[in-house]
């Protein structure tokens, strides 16, 4: 199995940033690629980026310019600057790791993590 972890939300105003970190123990060497999901009140979850092992990276229209998505593979962490964000950017955001598959297709995610809190103001 693979644990998730995900920290750095919090409340920012519009025009802020926020950096969010996941961090993936267990059985890490299964991993293939990892993405952040997120999902507002009312509405399904989206993919907002993801990245896999080679570098290789996927970005949502909504955030492309905004957001960007690294990773360290030593240290199984991945991360997400949000800058310049939006009140639309509010919701919950989630860490998702997947085996094999495409970057940006959800289901071919097999880890989630528990979510963490964006919430931007106007």
């Amino acid at each position: 199995q693979v644990q998730l972890v995900e920290s750095g939300g919090g409340s920012v105003q519009a025009g802020g940033s926020l950096r969010l970190s996941c961090a993936a123990s267990g059985r890490t060497f299964r991993i293939y690629a990892m993405g952040w999901f997120r999902q507002a009140p009312g509405k399904e979850r989206e993919i907002v980026t993801a990245i896999n092992w080679s570098g290789s990276t996927y970005y949502a229209d909504s955030v492309k310019g905004r957001f960007t998505i690294s990773r360290d593979n030593g240290k199984m962490l991945v991360y997400l600057q949000m800058n310049s964000l939006k009140p639309e950017d509010t919701a919950v955001y989630y860490c998702a790791a997947a085996r094999k598959g495409e970057l940006a297709t959800m289901g071919d995610y097999d880890y989630w993590g528990q979510g963490t809190q964006v919430t931007v103001s106007s």
